[in-house]
């Protein structure tokens, strides 16, 4: 291992096979997470690599990945800020997998909340893949090998934290490959909301395979906000793998704006009689981005409830994938679940493909998908135009409330702003490249 050192930035290259078991062995921490990560790339090695002939990974660009532009490395250095409306309770702040700081209130610590670096937790080996262990994949194993610093949030049982706790992740580096990992466990009767925000440098070729598990215990109370907004030179392969016990409740949101490529796979399994999911997501492609989403509603447990509503704006040439199954197993008797998919083109050459799927093994249940691939309707145009709107601005407003459903209901509404600022610079630039390409023909 090399470490190259001076003023400013540290960076750290492994000089190794990039992905092999003896470069995630080179990687520190305590014994058990290193046998951890070598089982992890062993069993990464092992397996091929996903491709379009399979029906999970079908209209993706899986075949155009080249993994041998990417290595592991660590650039320390800072990040974005979140945009949030309140002081936070807590944050961690990573770059590349690192922790560079830690930052939380004293009365939530004194209550007994963990926030910061998982290996320091007494429990860490159990929390660690408590959840990812039944949804894993391709890319979740490729994060088990590589996550360098895991994160955990733990919130004991009857434990209350009444602001958000604030995770942030940013990506650098040319050819840098960056593996996120948050762990998050909500105790029994216990509360907590989450934002999860994942950035990248703008101009340099990043890969990014986040994973976030969330495992909440019965009666407890569970908020999560991912919000993406990475470069435009960013492959981004994460996964949201959550897990509701008796009685608790999930909201879990993403909001996607950044990426070349961002494929976010989010597992939601309801294992505990009256378990409910709130499932939601905000995205805007634009220019040639593609933003791909895969979906799993898998309720084990009677009497459990899921609702997902999944709302996204394409312009230029960008393309969205939407592929949902809602899973009701042979004693998930009661099971309510509702899927709902809708996208809104603001381009001929948009495109968006849309899959909701069902798998009933029981009788007594109530489910129901939907799914709509829309242009902006023109009569909705030619009202606000008739009134004095320009067009541009009814464009603006129809989009706004197109979205509006999602944005006033994700799990913190202190982050809501700063996702609509998101939206009306996405629609700035897309007037502006629409109005150049004009000017130029």
């Amino acid at each position: 291992m090399t470490v190259v050192a001076g003023p400013g930035p540290v960076r750290k290259t492994i000089q190794l096979t990039a992905f092999s078991p003896d470069a995630a062995r080179a990687l520190a921490g305590p014994a058990w997470l290193a046998d951890r990560r070598v089982a992890a790339a062993e069993a990464f090695a092992a397996s091929p690599k996903p491709d379009t002939s399979a029906e999970e990974w079908r209209y993706s660009l899986i075949d155009e990945l080249d993994l041998d532009r990417y290595s592991p490395s660590s650039e320390f250095g800072d990040a974005p800020m979140p945009r949030l409306d309140v002081e936070p309770a807590a944050m961690v702040r990573c770059v590349n997998g690192h922790v560079v700081a830690v930052d939380i209130d004293a009365e939530v610590a004194a209550a007994g909340v963990h926030v910061g670096i998982l290996s320091e937790h007494p429990a860490a080996a159990e929390r660690l893949g408590a959840v990812s262990s039944e949804a894993g994949d391709y890319f979740t194993l490729l994060n088990d090998a590589f996550a360098e610093e895991p994160i955990l949030v733990d919130i004991p049982d009857g434990v209350i934290v009444d602001r958000p706790i604030v995770i942030t992740h940013h990506a650098a580096g040319e050819g840098s490959a960056a593996f996120p990992r948050l762990v998050v466990r909500v105790g029994e009767n216990a509360q907590a909301d989450i934002l999860d925000q994942h950035t990248s440098n703008d101009t340099e070729s990043i890969l990014m395979c986040p994973v976030v598990e969330l495992d909440v215990a019965p009666a407890g109370r569970l908020g999560y906000l991912k919000v993406q907004e990475q470069g435009a030179g960013t492959w981004q392969f994460g996964s949201v793998l959550a897990r509701a016990d008796r009685d608790a409740t999930i909201k879990a949101a993403t909001a996607a704006f950044g990426g070349a490529y961002a494929r976010t796979r989010a597992d939601t399994r309801l294992v505990g009689q009256g378990a409910h999911g709130d499932l939601m997501a905000v995205y805007f492609g634009e220019d040639t981005q593609t933003l791909d989403f895969r979906t799993y509603q898998d309720h084990v447990a009677p009497d459990t409830t899921s609702n997902l509503l999944y709302k996204g704006v394409l312009a230029g040439k960008a393309r969205s994938i939407y592929t949902g199954l809602i899973r009701v197993r042979p004693e998930a008797r009661g099971t309510n679940a509702y899927q709902t998919n809708r996208n809104l083109k603001l381009s001929d050459e948009a495109w968006a493909e849309s899959v909701p799927n069902l798998e009933i093994e029981n009788n007594d249940v109530r489910c129901s998908h939907a799914s709509t691939v829309n242009p902006v309707d023109e009569d909705q145009r030619f009202y606000l135009e008739s009134r004095g709107v320009p067009t541009g601005e009814a464009e603006r407003l129809i989009v706004a409330g197109f979205l509006d459903e999602v944005l006033q209901a994700v799990p913190l509404p202190s982050a809501a702003p700063a996702l609509r600022l998101a939206v009306a610079a996405k629609l700035t630039r897309q007037r502006q490249s629409e109005t150049e390409a004009s000017e130029e023909s």
